[in-house]
């Protein structure tokens, strides 16, 4: 029989695992780790000051949202995205997101509508300062705003697991020239169809902006790539000289 001691103990150990997951998501989309890094157990578990147990079932579910990759007799590392793996999170995000912007033209509230545009301001404010995670931050802020005044709660959790995902892609976009400030035109173009209340306009603006942050996405990482597969340079006397990247 389940005592209330016990129920105690399982809410409690619930929400402490809930809160390393959190704490370790918000270290990886925050940049604190790497794209490659290995999460070694011992280190992550003095970090968070948590059991092995917790940080094994918190990586477990990060892995799940594809934020995490487990790599067998390596261990846990943080995700590492191919253009082939972009090109498939911005093809369904386009989607997802198209369908989110005629869905918050529809069904937002006035209350709702105004979240938006102050997390828009929020996100301009910080486009005029130096890239960085308050940018990233900002942006989450609004699809969060957009995403609950589409009023459609899978929407809302399928797009919550693909901008994870995206944020991970994010520095790479942004860090081309002139996207920044493409980027904040772009989502003017979805306010703009927001508040003239046409909700096709909205979908599209919003399928645009997604298009054109993954053709960013993808050509950067294909380029990466082929960096990656170049032979090693080699020195005056012919033998390969690594090149740490």
């Amino acid at each position: 029989m389940t005592t209330p001691a016990s129920l105690s103990a399982m809410h409690q150990a619930a929400s402490l695992k809930k809160q390393v997951i959190e704490a370790l998501r918000s270290a990886v989309l925050e940049g604190r780790f790497q794209p490659g890094d290995r999460l070694v157990e011992r280190e992550v578990c003095e970090m968070f000051q948590v059991s092995r147990t917790l940080l094994r079932e918190a990586l477990s579910q990060l892995a799940a949202e594809g934020i995490v990759q487990i790599i067998p007799h390596r261990g846990p590392i943080v995700a590492v995205y191919s253009a082939q793996d972009a090109r498939a999170i911005y093809e369904l995000r386009a989607t997802l997101e198209e369908m989110a912007g005629r869905c918050f033209t529809e069904r937002a509230t006035a209350a709702e509508r105004k979240a938006l545009e102050t997390a828009f301001s929020a996100f301009k404010k910080a486009c005029r300062g130096k890239p960085g995670n308050d940018l990233l931050v900002m942006k989450t802020a609004f699809y969060a705003a957009l995403t609950a005044g589409a009023h459609n709660p899978v929407l809302e959790d399928m797009l919550r697991m693909i901008h994870w995902r995206v944020t991970m892609l994010r520095a790479h976009t942004l860090s081309r020239p002139g996207r920044l400030a493409r980027s904040l035109e772009e989502i003017g173009e979805i306010m703009e169809a927001i508040a003239r209340r046409d909700p096709e306009a909205a979908g599209l603006a919003c399928r645009r902006h997604v298009t054109n942050a993954a053709a960013i996405a993808s050509e950067i990482l294909t380029q990466k790539e082929a960096e990656l597969d170049q032979p090693a340079p080699k020195t005056r006397t012919g033998v390969p000289r690594i090149v740490r990247v």
